[in-house]
């Protein structure tokens, strides 16, 4: 158990305090590593010192639950933290104590374990920040109810493939939220989805001898404007072989996290249930396996969408979009949404653009873009914004000649801001923001989710408090 809690004087056994480069390098005692974010224990003083470089343009208070709270595991005690040795102009005291509680409670928690022996490390410590603004409570408590929502998202993501198919998933997103009086969880089967046309799901279901689901969940927290809904979308493949176009054996690795962004807006919506933001809200996740076999979708099929578009699917490997354009559909013409939000790990383009620690952002609608990186800056999760471009509409339609559209554009530019533009094709011109987290989902080295963008969403809830 990891417990966080303000703190105007230091308690109990060990006082960490951040060791600077720079100005301040001659007063680090000698024995302290001088590397970026390692700790040093000196036991005769009963300090640890924390090094890093404040000067430095890599200041990043989350490389704190690699390394402290890796350290602070093998060394179990109660840690009482300096805040002010943290502080810098751009890192006041609200943001610091934001981002240390937030490493803390990412660092610490510790996923599912299949072992039939069990060697996990009992991570039971106290931290106590040190501070005497009490007011920075409600930031702590905030930090604390994000937190509890991303760790449950990345406990979905962890999750093995052969224990989370659709059903499944479905199952454990109604059983932590239906309890929530002002949530109400639907989940579509198999005899639904078709009653309701979703073609495109469909489609990337059929190789699969697990049956499709889609989960909607529902917040409505502004009855006197029920005309304003948000909706966030998540693409939720439980597992991507790629279909037809077959991925190769390195590229099945981690394609359990093919379901992060179903994950991710399903679990934004715990906070909702415990700070009931004036906002209305639906979330919609679509879930299959993208399976091969006998009756698997071929490549070249002509599918109908739910939306009545046809779509040429020239690579079944491009099956997140297809599933996601069902789902706006389903969330514009049944839930009314008036805002459209996406979350998916959608293409290998973002991951070579941006990397396995950055975002990928593209809109259509500057405002809504402003509110939506209003929310960004408040989560401190890294994002950039991609562009969205006409001539990725024309290339996608360009290359059919037989449907409407394709998943696929047929030049091999531009993947990231291709997908954002079938998407687009489905959003009947609403405001439209698309996160695409194929790099930022999961971390390879450990092969652990990130609940990514959870923050974020839950940030841009709290906006609508404040208007």
């Amino acid at each position: 158990m990891v417990n966080i809690s303000l703190q105007e004087k230091a308690k109990f056994n060990l006082l960490v305090l951040q060791a600077v480069s720079g100005k301040d390098k001659g007063k680090i005692p000698s024995l302290v590593e001088k590397n970026e974010w390692k700790s040093t224990l000196i036991s005769e003083e009963m300090i640890c010192y924390l090094y890093v470089d404040k000067e430095s343009n890599n200041y990043n208070f989350h490389s704190l639950y690699d390394y402290f709270v890796k350290f602070a595991i093998d060394n179990p005690r109660s840690w009482n933290i300096d805040i002010q040795s943290f502080l810098t102009n751009e890192f006041p005291e609200d943001k610091v104590i934001q981002a240390i509680s937030e490493g803390i409670l990412f660092g610490s928690f510790q996923t599912i374990n299949y072992k039939t022996q069990e060697n996990k490390k009992a991570i039971d410590s106290d931290y106590y920040l040190l501070t005497k603004n009490k007011k920075l409570q409600v930031v702590l408590d905030k930090s604390i109810a994000k937190l509890t929502a991303v760790n449950w998202a990345r406990e979905l993501q962890d999750m093995p493939p052969n224990k989370l198919h659709a059903k499944e998933f479905a199952e454990q997103i109604k059983e932590k939220l239906s309890k929530f009086s002002d949530i109400e969880v639907e989940i579509l089967d198999k005899k639904t989805i078709e009653k309701e046309k979703m073609g495109l799901l469909l489609a990337v279901n059929a190789g699969s001898h697990h049956e499709p689901r889609v989960v909607i969940l529902r917040y409505f927290g502004n009855k006197k404007n029920k005309k304003s809904v948000l909706g966030i979308i998540g693409k939720g493949i439980t597992y991507d072989s790629g279909g037809y176009n077959l991925k190769s054996s390195p590229a099945l690795q981690c394609m359990k996290f093919d379901m992060s962004g179903a994950a991710v807006v399903c679990s934004s919506f715990l906070v909702l249930a415990q700070k009931k933001p004036k906002i209305n809200v639906v979330a919609i996740a679509c879930l299959t396996e993208n399976a091969i076999g006998g009756h698997a979708t071929l490549t070249e099929s002509v599918i109908t969408s739910m939306s009545g578009k046809t779509v040429e699917i020239n690579n079944t490997d491009a099956e997140g979009r297809l599933v996601l354009a069902d789902g706006i559909t389903y969330a514009i013409e049944k839930e009314k949404a008036s805002k459209i939000i996406t979350i998916a790990t959608l293409t290998g383009a973002c991951v070579l653009s941006l990397g396995e620690n950055t975002t990928g952002v593209m809109t259509n609608n500057r405002e809504f873009y402003q509110q939506f990186s209003q929310a960004i800056q408040k989560s401190q999760e890294s994002v950039w914004e991609l562009p969205l471009f006409l001539e990725n509409t024309r290339d996608l339609k360009e290359n059919t000649t037989i449907a409407d559209i394709s998943n696929i554009a047929g030049t091999g530019y531009m993947g990231a801001s291709s997908g954002a533009a079938f998407l687009q094709e489905f959003v009947e011109k609403l405001p439209f923001i698309h996160c695409d987290i194929a790099g930022t989902a999961w971390k390879t080295k450990t092969k652990r989710g990130t609940g990514v963008m959870v923050k974020t969403l839950i940030e841009l809830f709290k906006q609508y408090d404040r208007k």
